[in-house]
């Protein structure tokens, strides 16, 4: 075995587990999950069938993952955050073919206690702030807050916000990047 379980993790028959994963107390991994290498999965996680985390993804305690979910490389996911696989639960409604898929790019992070409802796409390093409620797609470098969720600027890749110049161009304080909001639309330039 080349990553770590605890001794009270659950690991159900069926799952790849990358190199270097640490899963910790209480959690479960359902049948079929991929995860990547170098993951570590906090206390209490639950991650359900067929979940796709890439590598470096970070899980703390008490998150819900469910079916439909994948998750790129470098994707931070906070504290009882949860997502959701169907857009009208009903106990007594078997809706098992009815999951909508969500998708988080590489770098994001979602914030404590944030809900993303499924179906809706996070961009790549975009920013959930803590308790928002997601219900539309959020574009790359994004940074969305409060519920529903609406997008109050832009982040860089090391979590800065952007502020853009009058011809569209912002710098990482930290890194040194340099940002070009055009249409939209942020890229990276270098």
């Amino acid at each position: 075995m080349s990553y770590f379980a605890h001794e009270s993790s659950y690991i159900d028959e069926g799952c790849s587990i990358g190199d270097g994963t640490k899963i910790w107390h209480f959690s479960h991994v359902m049948p079929r999950c991929i995860i990547g290498k170098t993951c570590n999965i906090g206390q209490n996680v639950v991650i359900s069938p067929e979940v796709v985390l890439g590598d470096n993804v970070k899980i703390q305690n008490n998150v819900s993952i469910y079916t439909g979910v994948t998750c790129d490389d470098d994707v931070f996911l906070g504290p009882s955050c949860v997502f959701t696989n169907v857009i009208n639960p009903r106990s007594a409604v078997n809706r098992k073919s009815e999951y909508l898929k969500t998708h988080v790019g590489k770098g994001a992070s979602i914030g404590a206690n944030a809900t993303i409802v499924c179906g809706h796409d996070i961009g790549k390093y975009a920013f959930i702030g803590a308790g928002a409620v997601v219900t539309k797609h959020v574009p790359d470098f994004a940074l969305v807050v409060g519920n529903p969720a609406r997008q109050t600027g832009w982040m860089s890749e090391y979590g800065h916000k952007l502020i853009f110049d009058e011809k569209g161009d912002a710098f990482c304080p930290e890194s040194g990047a340099q940002y070009r909001l055009e249409n939209g639309v942020v890229r990276k330039i270098n």
